[in-house]
C-alpha cells in the first residue's frame, strides 16, 4: 500500500472533508388532491393518496 510523503494538515484534510457533510432538504412536490407539499413517490401523509388512489386512512380533525 502507497503511504504519504508528506503530513498533511488538519486545514487541508478537513477542507476536502466539508462538501460531503453538505445536506441538501428532500425535494417536494404538490399532492393533486390536497395540494400539499410532500416528498415524491411518497403517500401524502395529509390526505393518505397516493396515485389518486386511497392507500391509507387518515382521521378527520
Amino acid at each position: 500500500m502507497p503511504n504519504p510523503k508528506h503530513k498533511l494538515s488538519r486545514a487541508r484534510r478537513d477542507k476536502r472533508r466539508t462538501s460531503k457533510s453538505k445536506i441538501t432538504p428532500p425535494g417536494l412536490s404538490v399532492c393533486p388532491q390536497c395540494h400539499e407539499p410532500k416528498r415524491p413517490h411518497y403517500t401524502c401523509l395529509n390526505c393518505g393518496t397516493y396515485k389518486g388512489n386511497a392507500v391509507i386512512a387518515v382521521e378527520e380533525s
